[in-house]
């Protein structure tokens, strides 16, 4: 049985606009020009150049006369046809909305889209970033395979495998096995764990020293052997026995190295504090990472941090500025608007057939996305410039100083209150954002810190804490340094009310080991 009832709902939804808006605020500026590169190539109605304000005045002192005459126009329209022609069948109204877009644009024609002109400066800033060509890090490894004296054209497959298994920092942490069943799936070359370990034995002969490791130990300890192996005539008995001395622990007590287990390794080895001493120095001079020992490797990995603001402090004055290098000025293609020109002469004098019409509503659909995309970037840098100027007003102290002990304690909702933004936009803003500053490019949301009271009731940013922490760590003696109780005692000393597990997080937090591992001879 069919029932039919009329119901009521409150619903809040977020329109397409809004979450292309807020997407675009969670990107940062280095990404925000490859996502206009792929709006611009997937709507043809979308296209770069300057706005032009200077027509906004004149566009608006003519618009008044512009609607008037065409509501006249409209309205004879619409006698005429209404006695002249009765027999017709009235418009539907998709048609209305049609001729109320097409007299919208093209009459009113906003003045914030430019049409496209020739003419442009000669000395116009080039915004594109020269790159670089080098060798990659395994073609350089390929280089040096062409010097090692194999048997065959095998055996150079099996040692390329075994090359592009490397990781980025040099190490091959893949298993033997797993090489073996990618030389017979790929290109069905039968190997042996034997054989890998063979040719993975010349590869780590390569430069740099340490590569093709499979772990730490076996990284540092061919490093070691290298140095041992290309003996310098000028070296030392003594830098010597050092060296050999320090590939000894590697062997053999890695553990207890690692651990920093001192007493116990002078006590294994039989050796006293300075021997001990001058060879872990041997080892500290060594390279955990061998890949970046590479000249080009780095630059492959490197990711470069482009700004979204600038701070300048001009006389005691700061100023704000927004990036917008990686903007471009967008506009609305002018062979879409002559198009709508065209439809609207040609259904004026009844020429306009239905595939026009069907062509003129998908350049209104593409000319409508264009305008909402244009409108979500300045709405973007509108939003971010008000977001940050409030950011750097509220920790002014420290933009002028650069001293961390001036940053007042801030979270999203302070901002969010004074921006009258929502705490979500706020945090959409400041995510992967960043500041360039006199003392150096900073992270926004390194700015945003809970308050801890001390001990006379004053409210103190938890970075401020962490600053101490970083320098009464920096400034203890290395043979015995400070425990997490002894750096509450401390802190508590100063004047700040901490506990010791909120000393041992924020001590994690600055990526400071425990005092153990702080330990040195």
């Amino acid at each position: 049985m069919l029932k039919q009832n009329l119901s009521q709902k409150l619903l809040q939804k977020l329109s397409p606009q809004q979450i292309q808006l807020m997407k675009l605020l969670q990107i940062p500026t280095a990404t925000l020009e490859q996502r206009i590169k792929e709006e611009l190539e997937a709507n043809p109605a979308l296209e770069e150049g300057e706005e032009a304000d200077e027509f906004a005045e004149a566009g608006e002192s003519e618009t008044d006369d512009k609607e008037a005459n065409s509501e006249s126009a409209e309205n004879s329209d619409t006698e005429e046809a209404k006695f002249a022609e009765p027999e017709e069948e009235p418009p539907r109204d998709e048609e209305f909305e049609l001729d109320d877009y097409l007299t919208e644009y093209i009459e009113d024609d906003p003045s914030t889209y430019k049409l496209k002109t020739e003419n442009f400066s000669s000395d116009e800033e080039d915004k594109s970033i020269p790159i670089a060509v080098e060798d990659t890090f395994h073609e350089y490894l390929e280089t040096q395979l062409g010097m090692v004296d194999l048997k065959d054209e095998r055996e150079i497959k099996i040692a390329s495998q075994i090359i592009g298994s490397i990781d980025d920092d040099g190490y091959l942490r893949r298993d033997p096995v797993a090489i073996i069943d990618d030389l017979m799936f790929s290109q069905n070359i039968v190997s042996s764990e034997t054989e890998i370990y063979f040719l993975l034995s010349k590869i780590q002969k390569f430069d740099p020293p340490g590569i093709g490791a499979r772990d730490l130990q076996e990284c540092l300890a061919l490093q070691l052997r290298h140095k041992l192996d290309t003996e310098d005539s000028e070296m030392s008995d003594e830098e010597l026995h050092h060296i050999e001395l320090a590939l000894r622990i590697i062997d053999e007590y890695f553990n207890e190295f690692s651990k920093k287990h001192y007493q116990k390794l002078q006590r294994h080895l039989g050796i006293n504090e300075l021997s001990l001493k001058e060879a872990i120095e041997e080892v500290l001079k060594l390279n955990p990472k061998p890949a970046s020992g590479y000249k080009g490797s780095g630059n492959r990995n490197m990711h470069y941090i482009v700004p979204d603001f600038t701070i300048v402090n001009r006389d005691g004055e700061l100023e704000l500025s927004l990036n917008s290098r990686n903007a471009p000025d967008l506009r609305i293609n002018e062979h879409y608007k002559d198009m709508l020109k065209t439809y609207k002469v040609n259904k004026k004098n009844k020429r306009a057939d239905r595939q026009e019409k069907e062509a003129v509503l998908f350049i209104k659909q593409k000319i409508d996305s264009a305008k909402w995309f244009i409108d979500a970037i300045r709405q973007r840098q509108q939003t971010m410039y008000k977001t940050m100027y409030s950011i750097m007003q509220y920790q002014y102290d420290y933009f002028r100083t650069g001293d961390q002990k001036t940053l007042r304690p801030m979270i999203l909702k302070d901002i969010a209150d004074i921006t009258g933004l929502d705490i979500s936009t706020v945090s959409r803003v400041a995510n992967s954002k960043f500041v360039q500053t006199e003392f150096g490019t900073k992270r926004l949301k390194d700015f945003f810190s809970e308050s801890l009271q001390t001990s006379s009731g004053e409210e103190v940013s938890t970075l401020e804490v962490k600053k101490i922490l970083t320098d009464i760590i920096s400034d203890e003696h290395k043979k015995k340094p400070y425990s997490d109780e002894k750096l509450k005692n401390i802190l508590r000393e100063r004047g700040y009310e901490i506990a010791r597990r909120t000393v041992a997080k924020y001590r994690e937090q600055l990526n400071i080991p425990v005092a153990r591992l702080r330990k040195e001879l």
